[in-house]
């Protein structure tokens, strides 16, 4: 996980231009997010369930005192939880919402690697069969002749998340 850490520093320091993405699994799709999102990958871990939540949401961990919702993505693409297992990951990842920046992790099956995928071989997304509603998606991209699902983090995370949630998860 060190390795990956480090590959996306290294990525970020890099020419923003360029096209990298950070891939990992979710129920056998390979899945893309934009590596200048990324903040770090971290195991899974202990996370509190939150009593009222979406069934998406797998509740809060704390990262180094900052309290930060957990989407199981899995879930989120209604494909049921995710089967905790000793590869599955959380990614932390940053997403402008309302005009602010709001750090929540994805839960993901296990992280793959850092990737170039060039802005003209991303094709406008499939309109059946990818398993992930549409608006999920930025688009398909091709890596090493497999199809890569590039999410659309801002649709992903279209859903109330509470902004006090140091108050809900301390009472």
């Amino acid at each position: 996980m060190n390795d990956i850490n480090h590959q996306i520093a290294t990525a970020q320091e890099a020419d923003s231009a360029s096209h990298q993405y950070l891939t990992f699994q979710v129920r056998n799709q390979r899945l893309a997010v934009e590596i200048l999102r990324i903040k770090e990958i971290i195991e899974y871990g202990r996370i509190t369930v939150v009593p009222m939540m979406q069934q998406c949401i797998s509740g809060v961990i704390n990262l180094r005192g900052s309290v930060v919702p957990v989407v199981d993505l899995s879930a989120r693409f209604g494909q049921g939880q995710t089967a905790v297992n000793r590869r599955t990951c959380i990614v932390i990842l940053e997403s402008q919402m309302a005009d602010e920046t709001q750090v929540v992790g994805f839960m993901v099956d296990a992280v793959n690697a850092v990737v170039d995928i060039s802005g003209d071989s991303i094709s406008p997304p499939p309109q059946f069969g990818a398993g992930v509603r549409t608006d999920f998606l930025r688009g398909i991209g091709k890596v090493d002749e497999e199809f890569v699902l590039v999410l659309n983090v801002e649709r992903l995370l279209d859903f109330e998340i509470p902004a006090d949630l140091e108050s809900t998860v301390a009472a």
